[in-house]
C-alpha cells in the first residue's frame, strides 16, 4: 500500500486519480482549498474499500504549504507519491486578462507546484507526478498565460529529472488534453465540451503507467 498525496483532489482529474488509486488499495491524502469537496471524495474512497484523509490547504500560500508538510510528516512520516494536480486557468484575449487572473495562474500553477515539491521532496520515497497538459507542449490561442504557466512547470519538471537522475526518486511529466471537469464550468473557451475526455479514463491511464516512466502522453 502506497501513501499518495494529491493536490486539487476535490474535483476533476484529482478526484478521478484518488478513486483510481483507492481501487488499488492505496492510502490517499487529499489536498484542496474546499474541505467539503474533499470529504465527499473520502466518502467515495471508503465506499470502494479504500482509505483517505482530507486536508484543506491553499498551495499558493507558503505558510499553508509549510503547515501541511508539518502535519503530513507527523501523521504519515513519509509519502510514496506526490501528485501535483491543482491548477487554475483563465482564457480569452491576452489584453483582456485581469491582473488578478494573471496572479492566480502564476501563484497556483507555478508557485504552488514548486512550493509543494520543495516542501515534500525530502520525504517522498518514490515519485513526483506533475500534471502539465498539452498546454505545456505548444502555444494556444487565448491561452497565453495559462500556457506560459504550464511551460514553466514543464521546464521545472525536466530540470528536476536531471537533478535527481542519480537518485531513486522518479520525476514524471503528464501531458493530456482537455477533460470534462468543473475546470471549464465558468468558461466558454471550449465550444463543444462533449468532445472532452472523461477524467476517469485519463486517471486510469496515468495510474497504469510504468512506475519508472518520466513522461506520460495521453492522446496528445
Amino acid at each position: 500500500m502506497k501513501k499518495i498525496l494529491i493536490t486539487g483532489a476535490g474535483t476533476g482529474l484529482g478526484k478521478a486519480l484518488a478513486l483510481s488509486y483507492a481501487i488499488q488499495g492505496h492510502q490517499l491524502i487529499l489536498i484542496g482549498r474546499r474541505l467539503e469537496a474533499l470529504l465527499d471524495v473520502v466518502k467515495d474512497i471508503v465506499a470502494k474499500g479504500g482509505t483517505g484523509v482530507a486536508i484543506s490547504c491553499d498551495i499558493s500560500n507558503q505558510k499553508s504549504v509549510s503547515d501541511l508538510r508539518t502535519r503530513v510528516e507527523k501523521e504519515f512520516g513519509t509519502i510514496d507519491i506526490l501528485v501535483n494536480n491543482a491548477g487554475i486557468g483563465f482564457f480569452g484575449p491576452f489584453e483582456k486578462l485581469t491582473s488578478e487572473e494573471l496572479r492566480q495562474m502564476i501563484d497556483v500553477n507555478i508557485m504552488g507546484t514548486i512550493a509543494m515539491t520543495q516542501a515534500f521532496i525530502d520525504i517522498i520515497d518514490q515519485r513526483v507526478l506533475n500534471i502539465i497538459s498539452t498546454a505545456g507542449l505548444r502555444g494556444k490561442v487565448n491561452e497565453a498565460v495559462y500556457v506560459a504557466s504550464k511551460f514553466a512547470i514543464r521546464g521545472f519538471t525536466e530540470s528536476l529529472q536531471k537533478e535527481y537522475e542519480d537518485q531513486d526518486l522518479i520525476i514524471t511529466a503528464v501531458y493530456m488534453g482537455g477533460m470534462a471537469t468543473p475546470f471549464w464550468n465558468h468558461s466558454d473557451h471550449i465550444k463543444d465540451k462533449g468532445l472532452l475526455k472523461n477524467p476517469l479514463t485519463v486517471a486510469k491511464k496515468i495510474v497504469e503507467a510504468s512506475d519508472d516512466t518520466q513522461e506520460i502522453f495521453i492522446d496528445c
